[in-house]
């Protein structure tokens, strides 16, 4: 099933929802301490390999982090060749100066919000539906 492309469709359709929990952003040189199904997301950089994991696991494992954030999932299956729905909701997002980190997955976009701004963030991003 191919993603939807038409961007304005995407905005009306795209019904974020936010995934209870505080999440991270740690860098680890060691992989095997951490149970797959744990972890949201590996991503291999030069510099080392992040991970975004919950934060309660980070401290269980006294790993470092700097950014607590909650995570959004826009539930519109969005393809990866679709064109300007990250630009769309991150220019929303950034006038009311929220920070977001997007992740781009093979069905969803997905956003990580400072923790302090979920509500706003999902004010803003329902906004786009009606």
């Amino acid at each position: 099933m191919a993603g939807e492309k038409n961007l304005e469709t995407l905005l009306k359709s795209m019904k974020p929802q936010h995934n209870i929990g505080d999440y991270v952003f740690c860098i680890t040189d060691d992989l095997k301490k951490i149970r797959l199904e744990e972890i949201i997301l590996i991503f291999k950089e030069q510099e080392g390999t992040t991970v975004i994991i919950k934060k309660e696991l980070a401290d269980r494992l006294n790993l470092d982090y700097s950014f607590i954030a909650s995570w959004i999932t826009l539930t519109v299956h969005s393809s990866l060749e679709a064109v300007g729905l990250t630009a769309s909701f991150s220019s929303a997002l950034a006038q009311d100066g929220i920070s977001c980190n997007v992740v781009a997955a093979f069905y969803h976009d997905h956003i990580f919000v400072d923790q302090k701004d979920i509500h706003k963030a999902m004010e803003i991003l329902n906004h786009f539906s009606r």
